[in-house]
């Protein structure tokens, strides 16, 4: 049995589109969502947490731009927009709102494969980067092993100081429960909500009062670590 390399969320109410992807994301290695509304789109992208998704700008019920703004409010899945539309407002607009690519139709498969794997390289190289988030007092420097609070050294497990530098590296984005376990425990505890919710509970009694509201639930959906902005208008 063949273990699939990525989730890919397919967005498009033109079911050519879905029985052509659908067998050769799947001979790529990839295992493929449908969704044929916008709705459904949103709906499976805080569920499921896909690798990447392509979304046609061109839907019944939600027009693909909107579907996008409303993914960015919770997500950072790369987001390759699939359309007809060859207009370069059109290009900029959906470049400009946070996709991450832009392929028209009629499209290569080739071509296709080609940016999808660019932009899940693009966004793991968005979760390795090395500059220190300083918030109140707490800093945290992911080229050290240490995490300071108010300069003293903040005692964490492994798997604790984990969670916080994910949840640093991607400040005031909210990251899924399924995109944190993934990162922190592997795909195998995908589903373990209950258990990540003990880690976020033991990580905020050792921030302590004034540093625990640094991280906030978005229920249902998964957590994020407030920015400066944020804190200090708290």
């Amino acid at each position: 049995m063949t273990i699939p390399i990525g989730l890919i969320l397919v967005v498009d109410d033109e079911p050519q589109i879905h029985r052509f992807l659908t067998p050769a994301l799947a001979a790529a290695g990839y295992e493929s969502l449908r969704a044929e509304t916008g709705a459904e789109a949103l709906r499976l992208a805080a569920a499921r947490a896909p690798d990447a998704i392509l979304l046609d700008l061109g839907l019944p019920d939600i027009d693909g731009h909107e579907v996008l703004a409303r993914l960015r409010t919770f997500s950072d899945i790369p987001v390759i927009i699939l359309s007809a539309r060859d207009r370069e407002a059109e290009k900029i607009r959906a470049l400009d709102a946070g996709a991450d690519d832009y392929v028209e139709k009629p499209f290569g498969l080739g071509e296709l494969l080609a940016r999808i794997r660019t932009a899940c390289r693009h966004r793991l190289r968005q979760n390795n980067e090395d500059a220190t988030v300083d918030i109140d007092g707490l800093r945290i420097d992911p080229t050290s092993p240490r995490i300071t609070q108010n300069g003293e050294p903040l005692s964490l497990t492994r798997r604790e100081h984990a969670l916080l530098l994910l949840l640093a590296r991607n400040s005031g984005r909210v990251l899924t429960h399924r995109h944190i376990l993934a990162a922190i425990w592997g795909a195998a505890h995908t589903e373990d909500v209950a258990y990540l919710r003990v880690y976020i509970g033991q990580l905020r009694r050792k921030l302590g009062p004034h540093h625990a509201t640094l991280i906030t639930t978005e229920p249902g959906i998964g957590y994020r670590l407030r920015d400066m902005a944020e804190h200090e208008g708290k």
